[in-house]
C-alpha cells in the first residue's frame, strides 16, 4: 500500500508499505478521509515524538474510514461484532485500565497508552486494544471528513468540561488554529460569550462564524495581552483557554482572566520550556490554573455525538485538500507558514 514514512526531522517520504496479518482481535481499516493536525507539523518538524512514534514509521493520526478485514472478532459494540463494510472512526489511543490512573478515571494519563499511526495511507491496523476501546460505529449519513474530527474534538470536549465552563460564562480563547476553534465552537453550543485572540485573516474571520462576540488580532508580534487590554483595559473572562502552546501565550492568559477566574493551558510547549508567573497575581486574585492533556474513550464518544448532532461540522474547520503524494510538500510549506485550518489528505491519489 502507499504510505508516508517519517524518517526524522523534516524528513517524510511516500513508499510502498507491506500490508501485516492481522493480529487476533485486529482489524483493518481502508481510510476514508485523513486530516492533517498540529501535532503532525510539530513531529514533523522535530521528527520524533516522545510517547507517540520512533521514526522511521507511518505517521498520522486523524482519520475515518471503512473496515476491510477482521481477525477473530471477539470484541463486540453495541451487541454486534465487527464486520467487513462496518463505517468507523478510530482514535489515536486506548488506555490500558489496568494502571493507577485508569483506576483514578484518568484514562488520558495512562501509564501505557497505546498509540495508532498511520493515517497518511491508504489503509491502518488497528490494534485489538483500540478495536475495544476506541473503535465506533458512524451513523449512515455521518462522513468519513465528518468523523476524522473526533479525536481532536475529543481534547477539546476534555478541556472544556476540565475548565468547567457553562452558559453564561465569559469565555477568552488565545489562539485561532483548529483547536482554538473548536473550542470556540462548543463554548458558544454550551451558551458561552466567546472572544478570541489570535491572528490571520481567515483563522479570525472562521472565529466570528463560530459564534466569537469578539476577536482580537494580535498581529505579527502575537501579544495577546497588547491586543486584549487595547480595548479592554480590565478583562474581565471568567475562563481563559491558552490554545497556541507558547509560553508568552501561558504568561499572556494569567494577565487576562478576571479575579477568581480560571485558566487552562491546554496548549503544550516545547520540551524543555519553562514560564515566569506573578505569584502574588495568582495569590490575591484566587485564581485556578489547571492543564487539560489529551481524552478518554468516553469523551471520544462524546465527541462522536457533538459531531454526528451537527455542532461540529467538517466545513467548519476543513479548508484544504491535497493528495497523499503532495503531503511531503505540502508539511514543507506548512513549517513555513501554516494558513490553512485543516487539510484533508486523499489517501487514494
Amino acid at each position: 500500500m502507499k504510505a508516508a514514512v517519517l524518517y526524522g526531522k523534516e524528513d517524510v517520504r511516500l513508499e510502498e508499505v507491506p500490508e501485516r496479518p492481522l493480529a487476533p482481535g485486529e482489524v483493518r481499516i481502508r481510510i476514508g478521509a485523513a486530516l492533517t493536525c498540529g501535532t503532525d507539523l510539530k513531529v514533523f518538524k522535530r521528527g520524533y515524538h516522545a510517547k507517540m512514534l520512533v521514526p522511521p514509521t507511518v505517521f498520522g493520526h486523524e482519520l475515518a474510514g471503512t473496515v476491510v478485514e477482521v481477525q477473530s472478532s471477539k470484541f463486540k459494540v453495541q451487541g454486534l461484532p465487527w464486520s467487513v463494510g462496518d463505517r468507523v472512526v478510530v482514535a489515536n489511543s486506548a488506555p490500558c485500565e489496568g494502571c493507577d490512573a485508569c483506576e483514578r478515571d484518568q484514562h488520558g494519563l495512562c501509564d501505557d497508552l497505546l498509540f495508532l499511526n498511520g493515517a497518511y495511507a491508504e489503509s491502518i491496523v488497528v490494534p485489538a486494544r483500540l478495536v475495544e476501546k476506541n473503535l465506533l460505529r458512524l451513523q449512515p449519513g455521518t462522513t468519513f471528513r465528518d468523523a476524522a474530527l473526533t479525536e481532536p474534538l475529543a481534547c477539546v470536549v476534555q478541556g472544556i468540561e476540565e475548565t468547567q465552563l457553562a452558559a453564561g460564562q465569559r469565555v477568552l480563547v488565545i489562539g485561532a488554529g483548529p483547536i482554538g476553534l473548536m473550542f470556540v465552537a462548543l463554548a458558544r453550543h454550551l451558551g458561552c460569550e466567546v472572544a478570541v485572540a489570535g491572528r490571520g485573516e481567515a483563522r479570525l474571520s472562521a472565529a466570528r462564524r463560530l459564534g466569537a462576540s469578539e476577536v482580537f488580532d494580535v498581529g505579527p508580534e502575537g501579544d495577546s495581552v497588547k491586543a486584549v487590554t487595547a480595548r479592554r483595559p480590565r478583562p474581565d473572562f471568567d475562563a481563559v483557554i491558552e490554545a497556541v502552546g507558547k509560553p508568552e501565550a501561558w504568561e499572556a492568559a494569567v494577565k487576562l482572566v478576571r479575579k477568581g477566574g480560571t485558566v487552562n493551558f491546554f496548549g503544550g510547549c516545547p520540551a524543555g520550556t519553562s514560564v515566569s508567573l506573578d505569584t502574588g497575581l495568582i495569590h490575591y486574585s484566587n485564581l485556578t490554573l489547571r492543564a487539560s492533556f489529551h481524552h478518554t474513550p468516553r469523551t471520544i464518544r462524546r465527541a462522536l455525538a457533538f459531531i454526528e448532532s451537527g455542532v461540529i461540522r467538517a466545513t467548519d474547520f476543513v479548508d484544504g485538500e491535497c493528495a497523499l503524494s503532495e503531503l511531503p510538500a505540502l508539511f514543507a510549506r506548512m513549517t513555513v507558514g501554516n494558513r490553512v485550518v485543516k487539510t484533508l489528505v486523499d489517501v487514494t491519489r
